[in-house]
């Protein structure tokens, strides 16, 4: 097995000729000694990669395969941990809140606060009411939070518990130890939505609990709120906020988890960065919020636009027309011209778009992943000439969504050959990828399997990504965000053409390193 003078990682010691016969003992087994018949096997894998599997596939209904989302309680605690001093509250079962942790962990590399009561078997058929009332008492005691937001998994709705009456139930039997500490919550089923859905629930919560009333709002005619939505790129939470204090000192983001996920070496700080809870509690003074996701804050803007009866506008700030969209509103807000700084990034991405525009003009893209995200990514390769061939969103909202890549999609003089797929998962995509072909696939990690299916190379931008290290520091919002989307993408193109042009004397003709 493992040798204490020469550890050796798991890609190396599972060739080890011990654990290869591990490994055949298990296949024998598995496979009923030998009652698999390989070559059906085979014969079955090249059908699926045909048109007649792919009508059967497309057609499913009654299961989903790799949907490429996670559930409401992983966006809740986004959500809560864009705040200072908050600890997120998953009222259910620790081994949820166990793999909320570790997928945040792995995407970001940074531990990730946040806390179960751990509902077991009993609570499942009696209720989580005991579990509340131990859990928010034993939270507060040993992390000393400023804020506790509680979210719920599946176990805690499918049995009805109702958080506003165990949050209160908590509080009469809690002897005083909870009276001053706001308690939000949302109620956030897993088996509904995905964890955009989740973000937003949380977010609407959140500031509707911690707001005062419409009636005592204070309106700050300067003030302007920015709510990024489920971003797990936290150089795009740096970048907006650096555009944002171009304009305005006044303008406040809702939700900022930057500092959570990106701590420095040294002694670990539980609570890292945030919104401070006096701009959380005063955000219905803002004038006009501006929401960077559309469609990962729904139910949040019905409570500013209905509710508080304040200016709200979307803009989504991937690619140059996005982020021109979101400078000329942040100009237009304010009263201010747009600063010299940003018309030079401007004219600069506009130079590399047109240095790099012969390498992705033409090609195709199969693209997944979140709705907001994908708006953006497919105005930018269209931007670029690229053809979004495949777009494909298993959690896109049944309103508004496909319309609006529809109308992304038209841009293009290729539009005619692109397919939106709203609602379809990632096994659906390998069919689409065998029967119409694309040149490259753009999205998360669980894009590695197809890949290594199709052999169309995978370009990793999205949520999450666990093989590749330090990606979610880069932006991929504003005119530096959408440089660096140029430059993954572009270079994907050009990683792509070596491999084409590696045969001496045979495609080797095309050779960027000539003297």
């Amino acid at each position: 097995m493992q040798d204490v003078n020469n550890i050796v990682n798991g890609q190396k010691l599972f060739l080890k000729p011990e654990y290869q016969e591990v490994l055949k003992n298990k296949k024998e087994f598995e496979g009923n000694m030998g009652s698999i018949n390989p070559a059906k096997v085979d014969e079955v894998q090249k059908w699926t990669e045909s048109w007649e599997y792919r009508e059967k596939n497309l057609a499913r209904e009654a299961i989903t395969v790799n949907p490429a989302k996670a559930c409401q309680p992983l966006g809740a605690i986004m959500a809560g941990l864009g705040f200072e001093g908050t600890m997120p509250y998953v009222h259910g079962s620790h081994g949820c809140v166990a793999y909320f942790r570790s997928y945040f962990t792995r995407h970001f590399k940074e531990p990730t606060p946040c806390v179960s009561d751990s509902m077991s078997e009993s609570a499942a058929v009696f209720g989580g009411l005991a579990n509340m009332k131990d859990g928010l008492r034993n939270c507060n005691a040993m992390y000393k939070p400023e804020h506790i937001a509680v979210s719920t998994t599946c176990m805690a709705e499918v049995i009805g518990d109702d958080l506003n009456a165990f949050i209160s139930g908590a509080r009469e039997d809690a002897e005083g130890e909870l009276d001053e500490l706001p308690i939000t919550y949302a109620h956030t089923p897993s088996f509904v939505g995905s964890h955009i859905t989740g973000y937003d629930n949380m977010m609407k919560a959140m500031l509707e609990q911690l707001n005062p009333p419409k009636s005592e709002k204070v309106v700050d005619e300067e003030r302007i709120n920015i709510i990024p939505g489920f971003e797990p790129y936290l150089g795009s939470l740096a970048e907006v906020k650096e555009i944002s204090k171009l304009f305005s000192d006044k303008i406040v983001m809702l939700g900022d988890h930057e500092e959570q996920w990106n701590t420095g070496a040294g002694e670990y700080q539980l609570y890292a960065g945030g919104t401070s809870l006096a701009d959380a509690k005063t955000a219905i003074n803002a004038k006009t919020t501006i929401s960077l996701q559309k469609y990962s804050t729904i139910q949040t803007a019905k409570t500013i636009k209905n509710k508080w009866k304040q200016g709200y506008e979307t803009s989504n700030p991937i690619g140059l027309a996005g982020t021109d969209e979101f400078v000329m509103k942040l100009s237009e807000l304010t009263g201010k011209e747009v600063p010299a700084v940003l018309a030079t990034q401007r004219a600069q991405l506009v130079d590399a778009m047109q240095d790099s525009y012969p390498y992705m003009h033409g090609k195709k893209f199969a693209i997944y992943g979140d709705p907001d995200f994908l708006l953006g990514l497919v105005s930018f390769i269209v931007e670029m000439g690229g053809i979004p061939t495949h777009v494909l969103c298993n959690n896109a909202p049944r309103k508004g969504w496909e319309a609006d890549m529809q109308a992304i999609i038209d841009k293009s003089v290729w539009a005619k050959d692109c397919q939106i797929w709203p609602s379809k998962d990632l096994w659906h995509l390998r069919s689409l990828m065998f029967t119409e072909p694309v040149d490259f696939l753009i999205g998360n990690v669980y894009g590695k399997e197809l890949y290594r299916d199709t052999g169309i190379p995978l370009i990793r931008i999205g949520f999450p990504i666990f093989d590749r290290h330090h990606l979610h520091r880069y932006s991929i919002s504003g005119y530096k965000g959408a440089l660096n989307l140029l430059t993954w993408i572009t270079n994907a193109v050009l990683d792509q053409l070596d491999e084409e042009t590696k045969d001496v004397a045979e495609t080797d003709y095309f050779f960027d390193c000539v003297r």
